[in-house]
């Protein structure tokens, strides 16, 4: 994955490591940095979501950025509007540089608003009240400025098609967050009873709608017809989908023991298994399991999520998995045929063979 992105870079002339800099530099954001820097020592999760932003070895962050520039290349100048070519540089315009800085800017500050502790829920092995509170408040502020910077940037594109469809895209990013959370506060919900349609509709809003909707803004930019619009939307839809799926089964295609806590009851492995088992039978599963919820001693919850990973593993939730992450790569190869070849396309379906590859 590191590889191909390294070499995706380099092909649109554009470090994304640094896709935020000309943000991140500003004197309001280093305001912001001096006040979380007063968070170290304590177990507020904005802290590892800072620590992301400046070193992250899977080059996640910065993945939906590269995909906008990418595509902007794979596309190229649109024959109906010749007026403004002078302003490419290295295949793409600079309103889709701006673009691609502006999805990054809205992902990151919802990443940052999702580091928002719940207070309520607190522990006293958590640290001091006041520590998370300052956290919580920093986390509001923070993703608060970077969105109303994203914002700012967009409607300097002035493109109406544009902001429409980047502002639908952050709805539908709050809708998804919302589903995701709306079932956390209530008392023993463990595991959501969806099927994987539903489970995929909540993911495109969470994950996917951000940047189907930018590559498709970043044709409507270069005035490409509604056509290549669709096939850049389905490229992303499709690639974020496989990238989510991609992440659901780390923990159950890794060979290393120390992934064995690291997954979710409402994976897409987990929400398939419950199909095919059903889900009274998958609720007395967990319910077999003793110390379901975090508490000491760590070790024994452990064990019980290592059983729960057994299991599914033994069922044909990961292997259905699997093989919808390939269909949704596929899905978006076929979306790229549609372009021109070049370096760009090739990236673009190296990032696929990426994330449906398994050991």
């Amino acid at each position: 994955w590191s590889q191909v992105v390294s070499e995706a870079e380099k092909i649109v002339g554009y470090p994304t490591s640094f896709m935020s800099l000309r943000c991140l530099l500003s004197d309001e954001l280093s305001n912001i940095a001096m006040q979380v820097r007063k968070l170290v020592g304590t177990k507020h999760p904005l802290l590892d979501t800072a620590r992301g932003f400046v070193y992250d070895s899977r080059n996640n962050l910065q993945m939906r950025g590269l995909v906008v520039l990418l595509i902007s290349k794979a596309a190229g100048p649109s024959t109906a509007e010749l007026s403004f070519q002078h302003d490419m540089v290295s295949g793409i315009y600079s309103s889709q540089r701006s673009l691609a800085e502006i999805t990054e800017l809205i992902h990151t500050a919802f990443l940052v608003h999702r580091g928002i502790v719940n207070i309520g829920e607190l522990k006293s092995c958590d640290g001091p009240l006041k520590d998370m509170q300052f956290g919580n408040k920093m986390a509001v502020l923070s993703g608060d400025f970077l969105l109303a910077n994203a914002c700012t940037s967009l409607a300097q594109l002035q493109n109406t098609k544009v902001v429409e469809l980047i502002s639908s895209a952050i709805g539908d990013l709050v809708q998804g967050i919302y589903y995701e959370n709306s079932k956390s506060s209530e008392e023993n919900c463990l595991t959501d009873d969806i099927g994987i349609s539903r489970w995929k509709e909540q993911v495109f809003l969470s994950h996917s709608a951000l940047l189907a909707k930018s590559c498709q803004a970043a044709m409507e930019l270069a005035k490409h017809s509604t056509e290549i619009q669709d096939m850049a939307f389905q490229y992303g839809k499709h690639m974020s989908m496989s990238h989510k799926l991609h992440s659901d089964l780390q923990p159950f295609v890794r060979e290393s023991s120390s992934d064995t806590i690291a997954f979710s009851l409402n994976s897409a492995p987990a929400i398939l298994h419950q199909e095919f088992r059903g889900r009274e039978a998958w609720l007395k599963q967990i319910n077999n399991c003793a110390w379901l919820k975090p508490a000491p001693p760590p070790h024994r919850c452990a064990c019980v999520f290592q059983q729960l990973q057994e299991a599914i593993k033994a069922g044909k939730g990961v292997t259905s998995a699997i093989d919808l992450c390939r269909c949704h790569g596929n899905r978006a190869l076929a979306a790229l045929e549609r372009f021109p070849p070049s370096e760009a396309r090739d990236a673009l379906a190296n990032i696929v063979y990426a994330v449906t590859r398994f050991p």
